[in-house]
């Protein structure tokens, strides 16, 4: 546990989360993604599928030049929280039903 004190472990923590994100953004930018026309895609899905999982290289699928959609390798994990939400996050009370005019008049 950190104390509010130990201000060195603390700045040594934010310097080693910092460095981590950039060097991560670094690695996604550098790395050269394949493109596909979509009509390409359209005959040859099964065999691209196929070949991304093999790879596990990101492929971008493009019409009129524009990307429109990335076909990712599965990467065999399932968010276990609703709605991808924080897996500490509680649903607490009714969040279904609607409020009534009062609460309403409160936000104005």
């Amino acid at each position: 546990m950190i104390r509010p004190h130990d201000d060195r472990i603390t700045i040594r923590l934010i310097a080693l989360i910092f460095v981590t994100i950039v060097t991560t953004m670094v690695i996604s930018r550098n790395k050269q993604m394949q493109t596909i026309r979509a009509s390409e895609f359209k005959a040859r899905c099964l065999a691209l599928m196929d070949s991304v999982a093999a790879s596990g290289e990101i492929l971008v699928v493009t019409k009129n030049g524009k990307p429109i959609a990335e076909l990712h390798p599965y990467s065999g994990s399932r968010a276990s929280s609703p709605f991808g939400l924080h897996p500490q996050l509680q649903i607490q009370g009714d969040v279904i039903t609607p409020i009534g005019d009062d609460e309403w008049k409160v936000l104005e």
